[in-house]
């Protein structure tokens, strides 16, 4: 039976994707590990692997498609034998049934004379598919087996004809009981329509842009983020004299290594040690419940043509600036060509967002869920200052305002956060004990 190839969830969040290009095409012969196509996430451009070996018998969906929902079948694959009339033979998917509306009770008839639908791809409870061979998924399928519950003995997990040919179906489970649905939140009050702002503006010269994958995103995530999370702020100011010649010094010293601190690399390693310090801070929200990480994972923004990343430094507190400059570096570079893998944008506690490089003097940032909190940094400035004996001085000072979600992190709670940074910042060698 031809083997149905499904749109795949490259990142645990990935709802829908574009398959940007077609690396195979009718006809060809693929194996397991052969790339099939290039999918773009909202995110990243990654390549797609078969998991199972035939021919590629037909292409449904064309390079180029946007909004393939994840599980969308993409294509076909033929067995050996196989041909193109064993693709026409199979049994069509059921489209997903629609609310009956009134006076449609002629249709049901029809409805229950419709070919069943051939079994689904299998997949883990968590969305990700299973890994099992045609012949594993066709036994499976006739001795009403679910394949979540068999564990794989080929490569990689891969479910074998052997690891079915044992295993008897077992009962499903009884359906939890229904709970009463919580009361719904208000819905926020939408925007004017698309059509409704383009009516306002005929008559106008204006350029349309299409909004890509990534803008969309950005836009749903930050109006829910602004929307539900209870934002505070806190600002100071830093007197960054001491860190900045301490810098210098360090990057006389590095030259010879290629590495060259900047004045962000010092902001990472003092937030990250600054978690450690105030280890209650070093948490996410999670919907009814807190969970307050050991390691200090650090996300920083980066600004890309058309939207930003926040890749992780994980384990920030725990690594040298040096070995944190370099990994920033590549980082950020290979954010700007879209190649970071899901697992580098995902996760951290806490971010990092610096525009000081752009002459800004202050802003506030919006908090990037499920984190508890973001440090917006402006530049530094020098200004006049009174110092510890009383005379007034000259300092080059940084304003910062730190954005916290109030369900995981206190006012005071987050003033001793900010008192840490400010103290790593304008001791910077303290940060190297």
């Amino acid at each position: 039976m031809p083997t149905e190839i499904l749109m795949p969830a490259l990142s645990p969040t990935m709802e829908e994707g574009t398959l940007a290009k077609w690396l195979v095409k009718e006809g060809d012969t693929v194996s397991s590990g052969d790339l099939l196509a290039e999918i773009e996430t909202d995110k990243a451009t990654m390549e797609f692997e078969a998991v199972d070996e035939g021919t590629i018998g037909k292409i449904l969906i064309p390079e180029g498609t946007e909004g393939v929902k994840v599980n969308t079948v993409i294509a076909v694959l033929l067995e050996d034998g196989e041909s193109a009339d064993d693709i026409a033979n199979t049994p069509a998917k059921a489209p997903e049934a629609a609310p009956a509306a009134a006076g449609n009770e002629a249709a049901a008839p029809a409805a229950s004379e419709a070919p069943a639908p051939a079994p689904a791809a299998p997949a883990k409870a968590d969305g990700g598919r299973i890994f099992a061979s045609p012949l594993a998924r066709r036994i499976a399928a006739q001795k009403g087996l679910d394949l979540a519950q068999i564990t794989g003995s080929g490569p990689h997990g891969r479910i074998v004809k052997a690891d079915v040919e044992g295993a008897t179906a077992t009962a499903p489970a009884a359906a939890p009981a229904p709970v009463a649905a919580a009361a719904a939140p208000a819905a926020a009050p939408a925007g004017p329509s698309a059509d409704a702002v383009a009516r306002m503006y005929e008559g106008r010269e204006y350029e349309e842009i299409k909004l890509d994958g990534m803008r969309k995103t950005i836009a749903a995530r930050l109006s829910e983020a602004k929307q539900t999370i209870p934002h505070f702020y806190l600002r100071r100011d830093i007197k960054l004299d001491a860190l900045l010649k301490f810098r210098s010094q360090l990057n006389k010293q590095l030259e010879g290594r290629g590495v060259k601190l900047s004045v962000n690399d010092f902001i990472i390693k003092a937030v990250a040690n600054a978690l450690q310090q105030v280890p209650a801070c070093n948490a996410v929200w999670a919907g009814d419940r807190v969970l307050q990480l050991k390691p200090s994972d650090v996300a920083v923004a980066v600004a890309i043509e058309g939207g930003l990343f926040t890749p992780v430094l994980q384990d920030a507190d725990t690594k040298s600036l040096s070995a944190l400059s370099t990994e920033m570096k590549d980082l950020a570079a290979r954010a700007r060509e879209r190649k970071l893998a899901p697992h580098e944008y995902q996760g951290g506690t806490f971010a990092v967002s610096n525009l000081g490089m752009f002459g800004i003097d202050n802003f506030d940032a919006i908090v990037n869920p499920p984190h508890a909190g973001i440090l917006a940094v402006g530049t530094g400035v020098k200004k006049p200052v009174v110092g510890d004996d009383g005379e007034l001085t000259v300092a080059t000072v940084m304003s910062v305002t730190m954005s916290v979600d109030h369900r995981v992190i206190d006012g005071a709670l987050g003033a001793e956060l900010l008192k840490a940074i400010v103290e790593n910042l304008e001791n910077p060698m303290v940060m190297l004990a």
